[in-house]
C-alpha cells in the first residue's frame, strides 16, 4: 500500500434545488486518522453541482497534501457512476466539473470512486451543512 494513500469522503448539500449550498470534505490516511477537513459555502447551486464542487476541492486538497493514491467515497450515486463511466455526463452544467476532475486526476497514480450509504458519510455531510448554516466561505483544518 502506498505511503501516499488516502481515503476521501465528499458531500455536497443544497437547501432547495437550486438553493443555498455547501460542501464538506474529510481526508483520512490509511490508518483512518484525519489528515484534513474542509467545508465551504458555495452560494446558490444544485445538489449535483455541490457534489461535484466537493469532489474538485477534495482532489485539489489531495494534490496540495502530496497524495498519490485516492479512494473517493460519496453517497451520490450520480457522481460515483459518472466517475466510474457507468453513466454519461449529459448535463451541460456538470460537464465542466467532470472535465476539471479528469484533468486533476492526471496528477495521481490511482483514483478509485466508491459509493457509500448516506449514514457512512455523516462527517462530510455535517461539514457541508455547517457551511450552509454559518455561511462560512472556507474552513480548513489540517491535522
Amino acid at each position: 500500500m502506498s505511503e501516499k494513500k488516502a481515503f476521501i469522503y465528499v458531500d455536497g448539500a443544497a437547501r432547495g434545488n437550486p438553493g443555498d449550498a455547501g460542501i464538506g470534505i474529510v481526508i483520512k490516511d490509511k490508518e483512518n486518522k484525519p489528515m484534513a477537513q474542509l467545508y465551504k459555502y458555495i452560494g446558490q447551486a444544485t445538489n449535483n453541482i455541490a457534489e461535484y464542487t466537493a469532489l474538485i476541492y477534495a482532489t485539489q486538497q489531495a494534490l496540495i497534501l502530496g497524495l498519490k493514491d485516492l479512494v473517493i467515497h460519496s453517497d451520490s450515486e450520480l457522481l460515483i457512476k459518472q466517475l466510474n463511466g457507468e453513466y454519461r455526463v449529459k448535463n451541460a452544467n456538470l460537464k465542466p466539473f467532470y472535465e476539471q476532475f479528469l484533468h486533476l486526476k492526471t496528477g495521481f497514480d490511482n483514483i478509485e470512486a466508491k459509493q457509500i450509504a448516506r449514514e457512512d458519510n455523516k462527517e462530510a455531510d455535517k461539514l457541508a451543512n455547517q457551511a450552509i448554516d454559518s455561511r462560512i466561505d472556507t474552513g480548513l483544518k489540517s491535522f
